[in-house]
C-alpha cells in the first residue's frame, strides 16, 4: 500500500465523504457540542480515538469471527456493543486524566455509543475495505478511512463551532432565532463541502 493511496482515502474521507457534512451522521453532537470551542475540540478528539478504536476491533471480527461462521446478521449487534465499550473506556479515562474535559462533555460523551457515524464509519469499512483473499492490506485501508473520517468529524465541528459564534453575535430575525438559523447555517457549510468533488481525483489520478 503505497503513501499516496493512503493520502487519497484520507482526505477523500475528510473532504469529500464527510460523515457530518455529506453523509448526515453524528448530527447530534455535530448540533449539541458545537457552542463551545474547547467542548467541540475535545468530542472530536474523542471521535477519532473511538473511530480508530472501533474500526482497528470490528474489522478482525468481522473479518475471522463473524464471516468465516456465516453470523454477518449479528454486525450491527456486535459492532455497537464493541462501540458501547470503548466509549465507557475512554470515559474512564478521561475521568481520571482530564476531569475538566469530562466535565464539560458531561452527557455528550456518552452519546458517543450512539453516535451513528462511528457505527457508520466501522460498517463502511467492512464494505469497501474487506478483502477475502488478504487480511492486512485491506485492514490498513479501514484505519487510514477511520482515522479521515475522524479528521472530517473534527474540521466540520471545529469550522461549525466557529459560525455559532458569530450567530451569536449577530441579530438574527426573531423567527431564526436558536435552531432556525443554526440548522441552515449547516446546510450552507455542507453545500459549501460540495466544491471538493473531484479535487481529489484531480490530484492523485
Amino acid at each position: 500500500m503505497s503513501v499516496k493511496a493512503l493520502a487519497a482515502i484520507i482526505l477523500t474521507a475528510v473532504f469529500i465523504n464527510n460523515y457530518v457534512l455529506q453523509q448526515f451522521l453524528g448530527i447530534c453532537p455535530f448540533l449539541g457540542v458545537s457552542k463551545k470551542f474547547d467542548s467541540a475540540f475535545g468530542m472530536s478528539l474523542a471521535v477519532i480515538f473511538v473511530m480508530l478504536l472501533a474500526t482497528a476491533v470490528t474489522y478482525p471480527i468481522q473479518y475471522y469471527v463473524l464471516d468465516r461462521n456465516d453470523l454477518g446478521y449479528m454486525q450491527t449487534i456486535v459492532f455497537i456493543l464493541v462501540i458501547a465499550a470503548l466509549v465507557q473506556l475512554v470515559e474512564i479515562v478521561l475521568k481520571k486524566h482530564v476531569p475538566g474535559l469530562h466535565a464539560s462533555l458531561g452527557v455528550y460523551l456518552p452519546l458517543i455509543t450512539t453516535n451513528c457515524a462511528v457505527l457508520g464509519v466501522c460498517i463502511a469499512n467492512v464494505d469497501n475495505y474487506m478483502e477475502a483473499a488478504a487480511f492486512g492490506t485491506g485492514y490498513v485501508n479501514a484505519l487510514a478511512n477511520a482515522f479521515g473520517s475522524g479528521v472530517g468529524f473534527l474540521m466540520a465541528m471545529l469550522l461549525f463551532s466557529g459560525i455559532r459564534a458569530r450567530i451569536e453575535d449577530n441579530d438574527a430575525p426573531p423567527a431564526f432565532k436558536g435552531m432556525p438559523i443554526t440548522l441552515i447555517s449547516a446546510a450552507i457549510l455542507s453545500v459549501a463541502f460540495f466544491g471538493f468533488a473531484g479535487v481529489i481525483e484531480n490530484i492523485f489520478g
